[in-house]
């Protein structure tokens, strides 16, 4: 299926630490670029990172499948054999996961994958996968909390 991309504009203090991140570690091509920012092809989506003096704090974390979840996050959806390769890059770079890879919501519909980490400038991201994205990402079963 084919979606519209989505556009996510983000505060970085370290505009070089998160161009090596976003391009060298996790292998997103590089747009447009100026002094204080830069796009990326964030899987098929427009990442803008934005330099400023002072990133936002977390506003918390919430449970999630007995795990507790950085808020705000953002990340992306990969079915099971590409995020399995994505962890093991991850974890070959030897990259600290907020909250270790894991599989969620076992046996229930929407079953899935997923990890939490953190770019250089703090902000959290999720990566899941799924065996089916196109039918288990919207699934109405959401397991327990």
């Amino acid at each position: 299926m084919v979606r519209p991309a989505f556009h996510l504009a983000i505060a970085v203090d370290d505009l070089d630490a998160c161009e090596r991140f976003y391009g060298d570690l996790l292998g997103c091509p590089q747009g447009r670029r100026d002094r204080h920012w830069i796009d990326f092809d964030f899987y098929g989506h427009q990442l803008v990172i934005h330099q400023v003096e002072t990133v936002p704090h977390d506003a918390g974390r919430n449970a999630v499948d007995r795990h507790a979840v950085p808020v705000p996050h953002f990340g992306v959806v990969l079915d099971l054999p590409a995020w399995e390769a994505l962890v093991e890059r991850l974890q070959a770079a030897g990259v600290v996961f907020d909250v270790e890879p894991h599989r969620r919501f076992a046996g229930d519909a929407g079953e899935q994958a997923t990890c939490f980490l953190r770019d250089p400038a703090g902000n959290a991201l999720e990566f899941k996968g799924f065996a089916d994205p196109d039918s288990d990402l919207f699934s109405t079963d959401v397991g327990s909390a």
